[in-house]
């Protein structure tokens, strides 16, 4: 299954000149993508397609997208082998190839000429493309790849690359130009003694390595010429905020985390969890700071949530418009840990540990939650009126950053005639709506 990512929209950077693009820079609001600007990345990366993304935006100047008659594909020396030219202009189900780099040319065992998409080996590299050149013209912006497959010789390749997105009138995308390296995985007999030597080295490893930029994330995260031990080491790798760091660090630091995680599959699931780890810290950080966190929800225009409190943490981190399905899984998750009282640092390696994974704690936390307050039922079933009796009354300030327009409260009789809040009443919508219609105004 292949990793697809977005590259934000035109967030990036510009070479030796500048340290990034900003959105600005390029026409965009920060409204335009998913998550914040993701990790800054150095001239001196290395790896072939954060080059490659670097290249692009110097083409961009204040344009939308970089026009395609400043793309010289065979004068690229560093990515001509492995590049690739394609032209929409005749339409957009099956682009002719205007380039097509030597080292791809036979790693897809291609002799002679072809001109259009369609002609291109089954099962070979370049097909690899069609999964994923829709996509780019749909969010109008960079797309980063990478899978491992079996190819035509029967090998397993695993591969990384980039679509960037030209354009000859700066408004629609009319070619698309393409970066791809791989290499060939080892076998299962091989890579299973290798990933116990892995796991070995990575127990003794402190402190552990700055983090990889999202460009270069799992599943392969590696070059030609990685070794395996490389690769582990980089897909583990995660720093972390000092305990008394500012709470901006630590969601920085889970932002990181969690561009890094982006579409990787199951095989590298580790990097998700720490993900979702950094998240539970930065809600034991909120915690400690509350001031901070109601600053950082008012900022960002998220809402304290009463009936799903760490809904909000899984936004900042994840990005508001993330999918929902997932948004309440990790936010479960996060609950998990908020029950069991799992300490900061812990979560991640307590979902890696859990048997069934993040898949079956997150059903074990609902099916705990669900009892719970049916045992909460049954005990004010039996007493509602004893626990209420002796509840410290509240103020209404403690009500005011609900996400809900209303909030049925509870109030108690004192004994010198007043009335005191004593808490909310979590009935869902329906009993909302009940109580509403029967309110006298």
């Amino acid at each position: 299954m292949d990793d697809l990512r977005g590259f934000g929209s035109h967030d990036g950077f510009q070479g030796d000149d500048a340290d990034y693009v900003s959105y600005e820079d390029v026409g965009l609001d920060e409204d335009d993508v998913g998550l914040d600007a993701p990790p800054l990345v150095s001239g001196d990366e290395r790896r072939m397609q954060v080059r490659a993304y670097n290249f692009w935006t110097s083409l961009l100047g204040d344009r939308n997208f970089p026009d395609i008659e400043d793309l010289e594909p065979a004068s690229v020396p560093e990515f001509a082998d492995n590049g690739v030219l394609l032209d929409f202009t005749s339409g957009i189900e099956n682009p002719s190839i205007q380039f097509l780099g030597s080292a791809i040319r036979d790693e897809c065992q291609i002799e002679g000429n072809i001109f259009y998409l369609d002609q291109v080996p089954p099962r070979s590299l370049l097909t690899r493309i069609t999964d994923h050149y829709l996509q780019i013209i749909a969010n109008r912006a960079p797309i980063g790849f990478e899978a491992e497959f079996v190819n035509q010789r029967g090998l397993t390749i695993m591969y990384r690359g980039i679509l960037l997105p030209f354009s000859s009138d700066d408004d629609s995308i009319d070619f698309i130009y393409g970066v791809i390296n791989w290499k060939e995985a080892a076998g299962d007999d091989i890579s299973g003694e290798l990933q116990l030597e892995v796991e070995d080295a990575l127990r003794a490893v402190r402190p552990r390595p700055k983090p990889v930029p999202v460009w270069a994330d799992s599943p392969s995260r590696m070059d030609v010429g990685d070794s395996e031990e490389e690769f582990a080491l980089n897909e583990a790798a995660i720093v972390v905020p000092d305990a008394d760091a500012p709470l901006a660090d630590w969601l920085a630091a889970a932002r990181e985390q969690a561009e890094i995680a982006q579409g990787i599959d199951m095989r590298s699931r580790g990097a998700l969890y720490a993900a979702i780890g950094l998240a539970w810290d930065l809600a034991l950080a909120a915690e400690e700071k509350p001031e901070d966190y109601a600053a950082l929800l008012a900022d960002t225009g998220l809402k304290r949530q009463a009936r799903a409190p760490m809904t909000p943490i899984v936004k900042l981190v994840f990005g508001a418009d993330y999918d929902k399905t997932r948004i309440a899984e990790y936010a479960a998750a996060l609950g998990f840990a908020e029950r069991t009282g799992i300490a900061r640092g812990e979560l991640g390696a307590a979902i890696e540990g859990y048997d069934g994974g993040l898949k079956a704690l997150v059903r074990d936390e609902r099916k705990a939650r669900r009892e719970a307050k049916a045992g909460l039922a049954r005990t004010v079933k039996r007493d509602p009126r004893e626990k209420l009796r002796s509840a410290a009354p509240k103020s209404l300030d403690q009500f005011a950053g609900t996400e809900e327009e209303f909030v049925l409260l509870v109030a108690r009789k004192q004994g010198d005639g007043s009335m005191a809040i004593i808490g909310n009443v979590d009935g869902g919508d329906a009993l909302t709506e009940k109580a509403l219609r029967k309110t006298v105004i």
